[in-house]
């Protein structure tokens, strides 16, 4: 039986899981058309995804197709009405990347709080700022968790441990961390100091930091993302951030990516950038790829989905 990853490696810990199955591999930067011309040469019994979309065409190329994991946990590359529409079963190796990414976002935290990137830069050119810049300090400040799930819960632990106030709101949590308030969006945004977002990406929550809705939060407020670039509206953000609503930002991910060149960010060094690489770790890369391995073999091995005829 074949298995396509949709990348040009795996870790080696996941690829010993998969024994005798044969592994096909899509390459660094495979587009859609890729895996489904792959999907049509190999009929893969399931599909490891880690770059490019899964849509209904590959599916229907892979006839023998029993299961698409993840490696990672966001699975809106994947399109998942259509898998249900065939008996394909969608898993993603939840909570596999969830220290690497809440590590990042507060990274970005603090990298905005404290004008890392932008006083490095003015040391490099021979300026001494000592005289004159004021970071922010994050103790007793409020910062909104938008989701806590397993990186938000992380996230939250980190903050509280800084002496921050954690508020946070998810409608899917059945219960919130300790020392997390839950809030709704409007108390959320009106009493942040920082926001970040983690969140998946659905229709529902498309755009839910836009114009309205960043008029609403503190004048200065900092904003965090590393779940998913549809989430910000990036125009409403750049203007934001211009007339100083958002004081500054923090961006992992991105409505386009990879970001293209010239794009209106880069010209802004109150938004601090980084190419989604938030769950890209040694550690993480290694726990995803056998979580994502785990996933499929037991769909594909307990016979957990049936394709529909």
């Amino acid at each position: 039986m074949k298995v396509l990853v949709t990348a040009a490696d795996l870790a080696p810990q996941a690829l010993a899981l998969l024994g005798d199955y044969e592994v096909v591999y899509a390459g660094k930067t495979p587009t859609e058309q890729d895996i489904v011309d792959l999907c049509a040469a190999h009929d893969p019994v399931g599909i490891i995804v880690r770059y490019s979309k899964v849509g209904a065409a590959a599916m229907d190329a892979a006839k023998s197709l029993r299961v698409i994991s993840k490696h990672g946990s966001g699975t809106d590359t994947i399109d998942k009405d259509a898998a249900a529409a065939r008996g394909i079963e969608v898993r993603a190796a939840a909570g596999a990347n969830a220290a690497a990414v809440a590590e990042h976002a507060l990274a970005l935290l603090l990298a905005c709080a404290k004008s890392v990137p932008q006083l490095d830069a003015r040391m490099r050119t021979g300026h001494w700022d000592k005289a004159t810049h004021k970071s922010i300090e994050l103790e007793g400040k409020t910062v909104g968790l938008v989701g806590v799930g397993a990186i938000g819960a992380r996230f939250a632990k980190m903050a509280i441990a800084m002496g921050m106030n954690v508020v946070a709101f998810d409608p899917y949590a059945k219960e919130f961390p300790p020392g997390v308030r839950s809030v709704t969006l409007e108390t959320l945004w009106r009493e942040s100091d920082a926001i970040s977002l983690h969140c998946p990406l659905t229709a529902d929550n498309r755009g839910l930091l836009n114009a309205a809705t960043l008029a609403q939060c503190k004048r200065g407020v900092i904003v965090v993302n590393t779940a998913r670039g549809g989430l910000v509206d990036e125009a409403a953000m750049l203007d934001a951030v211009r007339s100083g609503q958002v004081g500054a930002a923090g961006l992992d991910s991105f409505a386009q990516e990879p970001m293209v060149a010239g794009h209106p960010f880069a010209g802004e060094p109150r938004i601090i950038l980084s190419p989604h690489v938030g769950g890209v770790t040694g550690e993480a890369y290694v726990k995803m790829g056998v979580g994502a391995v785990q996933n499929l073999k037991q769909v594909v091995e307990q016979g957990a989905s049936r394709r529909v005829a």
